[in-house]
C-alpha cells in the first residue's frame, strides 16, 4: 500500500522551507565544533570561545549554544558563568518537559522533518544530555562551594530520568503505531552500508539505556553523604552499581557507608577524584538507498546519523598519584562515547520513520511535478536538485562533553597534595570533611579545577545509623551489592527524595 494516497503538492512546502530554513538545513555543526575541540585541545580556549561566539550570531541561541558555551567557560574555571549558561539550557530542556508531556508520541510534529531532514526540527538534546546537564550544573556548584546547590541538581537528575522514561514509552508506542500504519518495517539493521557494528555491539547493548550513568548516581550519593543525608545517599550508590555491576569503588560506596565516618579522623578529608578524558563522539551523515512505496517501489537515497568515535583524543589514564606514594586506581564508571551510541540506536526507528515519509513525500512532489510537463517539469528537476542538497542527516550533539569518566576516591589529611593525572601534577588544598576534584584531559592539555572548601561535617565517634528513606524496600537497601544487582525495587528508587525534598 502507497504511503501516500492523496495527490502530491508537497512542491511549495518544499521550497517554501528550504528557503526559510536554509542556515540550519546547510550547517555543518560537525566541522563547527571540530575545529572548537581542537582548540581545546590545544589549550586555547579564549579562541574556542570566540569561535563558538562567531558561530552563533542573531540572538535566538539553541540548546546546543548553551551547553557548549557552559562546557568552555567551566574549564576556564569561570563556574558562576559557566553555571548562568547551563542554567539558561536547562530552561530551554524544562520548556521541552513540559512540551513533551503534552505531544508525547507526536512522532511527525515538525512538517520541515518530514519535507526536509531532521535539522530543521528544534534541537532538544539527546536523553543523556539532558540528564548530564544537571550533573554537569552540580559539578559547577561543587567546585564553586556550594554544596546545597549540587544537591538542588541531583535532585533535579533523578526527576528529569523519570520524566525521559515515561515520555520515552508512550513515544516508541505510538511509533510502532505509526510504522505499522504505514507498514514500515525497516530497521538500521536493514540499513545496507550503515555500520551496525557501532550500534550493536555488547558494551552498547548491555546498557540499561542511554540516559542514566553510574558517575551521576554515585555523584549523588557522595554529595548526599557530605551533607549527612545517608538515607538518601544509599539509593545513589546503589543505582550506580545497577547500572555498572562489579565495580569495587561503586560497591564500596555503599558497602562503606555506615562505617566511613567513624573510620575518617579530625582534620582528614574524604575525596573524591572525578577525571575526565577525551571528547564526545561527532555525528556524520551518510546515505544509503533505502527502498520506499511511492506509487511504486521505488529506491530512494536517504540520510542517517553515524557517531564516530576519535581515540586519538581520549587518553585514559589507569591511575592517581597523590604525594607522589599513594597511588589510586581510576575505575571508568560512565562512557558518554557508549551512552551516545546507544541514545542513537534507541532513536534510530524514529529517525527511520521520518526518513521514509520524508522521502516518500519528496518522491511524490517531484513526480507529479515532471507528470505535468513544460515549466512544471523544470521545477520538478529543480525540486529534485534541492532534494538531494538538502538530504543530509542531523549532525547536532553535545560535543564538549567528555568521552569518558572516571573516579578514584580516597580520605587524605586536610591541606594540600601533589595530585599527578595522566602526566600532568597539580597542587589542591582539600578542606572540611569532603571535596570534589575534576581533571579533564584533552589532547594535550588538562584541566584542573581546585576545589573550595567542602562541607563541615562532624567526624563520628560510631557508625551512622541510616534509615532507609520513605518509599523505598526497606529489604533492598539491605541487601549486598551482589545481590542487589539481581533484583528491582518496588518504587523508583529516588522517589523518596522526591517525597523527602
Amino acid at each position: 500500500m502507497p504511503l501516500f494516497t492523496r495527490p502530491a503538492s508537497l512542491a511549495l512546502p518544499v521550497l517554501l522551507t528550504i528557503t526559510l530554513s536554509g542556515c540550519s538545513v546547510m550547517r555543518s555543526y560537525d566541522n563547527e565544533l571540530k575545529q572548537t575541540v581542537d582548540l581545546v585541545g590545544q589549550g586555547q580556549i579564549d579562541q574556542a570561545l570566540t569561535q563558538h561566539e562567531a558561530n552563533n550570531t542573531g540572538g535566538d541561541f539553541d540548546l546546543l549554544y548553551y551547553l557548549e558555551k557552559g562546557e568552555l567557560l567551566r574549564l576556564k574555571s569561570r563556574y558562576k558563568d559557566s553555571a548562568e549558561a547551563w542554567l539558561l539550557a536547562d530552561q530551554k530542556v524544562n520548556d521541552w518537559e513540559n512540551e513533551a508531556k503534552i505531544r508525547a508520541g507526536a512522532v511527525l510534529e515538525n512538517v520541515g522533518a518530514v519535507v526536509l531532514n531532521d535539522k530543521t526540527r528544534r534541537y532538544d538534546g539527546h536523553d543523556y544530555e539532558k540528564v548530564m546537564l544537571s550533573t554537569r550544573l552540580a559539578l559547577d556548584h561543587l567546585s564553586a562551594g556550594d554544596w546545597n546547590a549540587a544537591r538542588t541538581e541531583i535532585k533535579k537528575t533523578h526527576e528529569r530520568e523519570a520524566i525521559i522514561a515515561e515520555i520515552n514509552a508512550k513515544e516508541t508506542e505510538a511509533l510502532e503505531q505509526e510504522s505499522e500504519e504505514k507498514g514500515i518495517t525497516t530497521t538500521f539493521k536493514d540499513l545496507n552500508g550503515y555500520p551496525v557494528e557501532t550500534l550493536n555491539s555488547p558494551e552498547v547493548t548491555t546498557l540499561k539505556n542511554g540516559y542514566q550513568s553510574a558517575f551521576s548516581h554515585y555523584l549523588a550519593g557522595f554529595v548526599y553523604e557530605a551533607l549527612n543525608e545517608p538515607g538518601l545517599a544509599s539509593p545513589g550508590y546503589r543505582q550506580a552499581i545497577e547500572l555498572r555491576p562489579d565495580i569495587k569503588i561503586l560497591e564500596d560506596g555503599l558497602a562503606m557507608l555506615e562505617s566511613r565516618p567513624s573510620l575518617r579522623k579530625p582534620n582528614e578529608t574524604d575525596v573524591l577524584f572525578v577525571v575526565e578524558s577525551g571528547a564526545a563522539p561527532a555525528l556524520s551523515s551518510v546515505t544509503i538507498p533505502v527502498p520506499v512505496i511511492v506509487s511504486n517501489l521505488g529506491v530512494i537515497p536517504i540520510s542517517f546519523p553515524v557517531l564516530h568515535s576519535d581515540p586519538s583524543r581520549t587518553l585514559q589514564p589507569s591511575t592517581v598519584s597523590v604525594d607522589g606514594k599513594n597511588t589510586l586506581p581510576l575505575a571508568a564508571v560512565t562512557s558518554l562515547d557508549t551512552m551516545s551510541k546507544r541514545a542513537l540506536r534507541d532513536d534510530m526507528p524514529g529517525i527511520i520513520v521520518r526518513g521514509i515519509l520524508r522521502a516518500a513525500a519528496k518522491a511524490m512532489s517531484q513526480k507529479a511535478l515532471m507528470d505535468q510537463g513544460g515549466g512544471a517539469a523544470l521545477a520538478g528537476i529543480a525540486l529534485n536538485i534541492a532534494n538531494v542538497i538538502t538530504e543530509s542527516a542531523d549532525e547536532r550533539t553535545w560535543r564538549t562533553l567528555p568521552a569518558t569518566i572516571s573516579i578514584a576516591r580516597v580520605t587524605l589529611p586536610s591541606g594540600k597534595h601533589d595530585v599527578t593525572v595522566g602526566g600532568s601534577k597539580q597542587l589542591i588544598d582539600v578542606q572540611g570533611s569532603h571535596a570534589v576534584v575534576v581533571t579533564r584531559l584533552l589532547g594535550n592539555q588538562a584541566y584542573w579545577s581546585q576545589p573550595v572548601f567542602g562541607p563541615q561535617m562532624p567526624v563520628y565517634a560510631a557508625p551512622a545509623n541510616i534509615e532507609p528513606a520513605a518509599n523505598i524496600d526497606a529489604a533492598l537497601i539491605k541487601k549486598s551489592p551482589a545481590k542487589t544487582k539481581k533484583k528491582k525495587a518496588k518504587k523508583s528508587i529516588y522517589q523518596a527524595q522526591k517525597d523527602n525534598s
